[in-house]
């Protein structure tokens, strides 16, 4: 047996209207077509969906069971039909984000917060587990946005600005080293240095002082939290290195101080890797222009 869509939409609009006539009309199609129509599915069925000669029409024992099955069917694929709709008109869809900045957590917060109160229908969540695999997941759709420091040239993927920062030393005020006007790569020889618990290639510190000038610390401690860090910091604890808005944003002590990397300090560029199929896609666009605003918020406070 062979049911169709149509099937579903007619037996449920003879039900509705009483008789083949009205229902032929709400349907747009001509008595006749109607009537073929169902003729043909009480041959496929083998039995008669209709009590004949009722008034008005009532279905038989059978097509009370069709209609059933239409009640249950038709409002999942309206459902359907509308996400769709909204997913081609770009008010729906999904946004899986995965963080090559492991500091950006607390950036993005409220980013995202933002974000969902103006799309409510887009799916959104953060992939922190897929934080250094990111790009090769973006080509295979795991994901749908990275926030990276490094971009590439890969065929498929658009980097977007999102904002200039700088990497800044921190240290106790009781620390020797703040003294100084700017910190140089040498100045960490001897030091207890304080990181996020990534990949050393993926920290400022090393990858654009440290690893160049050949200079290793004298130890590295790891801390997940940039409240902790800063604890450790000015208990004297260590020293780090940070972006400069993250430091401006959570200023918990008065008892450390920042300095530039180098004489002529470091910046960096944060950017938004995205699909280029989605990047004209609207939330997609909006979800960068909340980011840059809260950007511009961080480097103003």
């Amino acid at each position: 047996m062979h049911i169709e869509f149509r099937h579903l939409r007619t037996i449920k609009a003879i039900h509705e209207a009483g008789g083949l006539a009205r229902a032929a009309e709400r349907l747009n199609i001509t008595q006749s077509a109607l009537s073929h129509q169902m003729k043909g599915l009480e041959d496929q069925a083998g039995v008669e969906l209709f009590v004949r000669r009722s008034k008005p029409l009532r279905l038989s024992a059978a097509g009370l069971r069709l209609l059933k099955l239409a009640e249950q069917v038709l409002p999942q694929i309206e459902a359907l039909q509308l996400e769709f709709t909204a997913l081609r008109d770009g008010a729906a869809g999904r946004m899986h984000i995965a963080i090559e900045c492991h500091a950006c957590f607390e950036w993005l917060f409220p980013v995202l917060e933002q974000f969902r109160q103006s799309w409510p229908d887009v799916d959104v969540d953060i992939r922190p587990g897929l934080a250094f695999d990111a790009l090769p997941a973006l080509l295979k759709e795991e994901v749908d946005l990275v926030v990276s420091s490094d971009p590439e040239d890969l065929p498929g993927v658009d980097f977007v600005e999102l904002f200039d920062y700088a990497p800044v030393f921190v240290a106790a005020k009781a620390h020797p080293l703040a003294q100084k006007a700017y910190v140089e790569a040498k100045d960490f020889r001897g030091e207890t240095l304080i990181t996020y618990p990534v990949e050393r290639t993926r920290l400022d510190v090393f990858s654009q002082l440290l690893i160049p000038a050949k200079v290793e610390p004298a130890s590295v401690r790891q801390a997940e939290l940039t409240a902790v860090i800063l604890l450790l910091v000015a208990s004297n604890r260590g020293v780090s290195v940070l972006p400069d808005w993250v430091v401006r944003e959570v200023k918990y002590s008065s008892d450390y101080v920042t300095r530039p990397l180098t004489k002529d300090g470091i910046t960096r560029r944060l950017y938004a890797a995205v699909r280029s199929e989605d990047r004209e896609k609207p939330y997609v666009q909006k979800l960068i222009a909340l980011a840059r605003v809260e950007a511009e918020k961080l480097q103003a406070a």
